[in-house]
This record gives structure tokens, sequence and C-alpha cells, in this order.
């Protein structure tokens, strides 16, 4: 399990504080970005944006960070 918290603009374009993934098969941050894109047309567009900044447990990271459960 993967908790994503979503801040400010982020937190209020998607309508969307937080959510919770359950999805072994996603094992970076682009992974989850992608997954996330797919939900609708209005999170494509949010997840679109190449300036979108990514933390992983407060620590910024790149797309091609890992992630795990519990993360």
């Amino acid at each position: 399990m993967i908790k994503v918290v979503f801040f400010a603009a982020l937190r209020e374009q998607l309508s969307c504080s937080e959510l919770t993934i359950n999805d072994d098969s996603l094992i970076s941050v682009a992974d989850l970005k992608a997954h996330l894109a797919n939900k609708d047309e209005k999170w494509q567009q949010v997840f679109a944006n190449s300036s979108l900044l990514s933390a992983v447990n407060h620590d910024m990271v790149n797309g091609e960070h890992p992630i795990k459960s519990g993360d």
C-alpha cells in the first residue's frame, strides 16, 4: 500500500487530498504518475505537467526513484 498525498494547488485541481494505491506493479514514481494519469482527463492533464514535483517519505525525488509498499 502506497499513500499518496496531494498539496496546495494540486489538491484543489484534483479535488483530492490523499489516496491509497494497492498495486505491486508500480515500481517507480514515474509508474505511479502514469497510473494516476489514467484516472480521467483532468488527472491526465495534471500529471502531464513536466514541472510537477514529487517527494517520497519527505525527500524530493525524480521519476526514476523506486517506490514500495509503506511509502
